[in-house]
């Protein structure tokens, strides 16, 4: 099973992005992107963003897990 999370970019820096997940930040590779800019929201695998979403689609998982992860499957 693959687990993707959508974070927003901070910071571009070459090939490297800094991206928050809900105040958690990492580093993140590009890649595979070309559309990724700071302020947009990536979708995030196992350190490399592999697609860029809209600000609305990106909250809307966000609560979706939040749901998952503290009232849900995960609690």
């Amino acid at each position: 099973m693959c687990l993707a999370i959508p974070g927003k970019v901070l910071k571009i820096d070459g090939q490297t992005a800094t991206v928050d997940f809900g105040g958690v930040r990492r580093e993140v590779r590009l890649d595979l992107l070309t559309s990724a800019r700071e302020g947009s929201y990536v979708i995030v695998h196992v350190g490399y963003a592999i697609q860029t979403l809209d600000e609305k689609e990106a909250r809307k998982i966000l609560r979706s897990w939040k749901g998952v992860a503290w009232g849900g499957v995960l609690a």
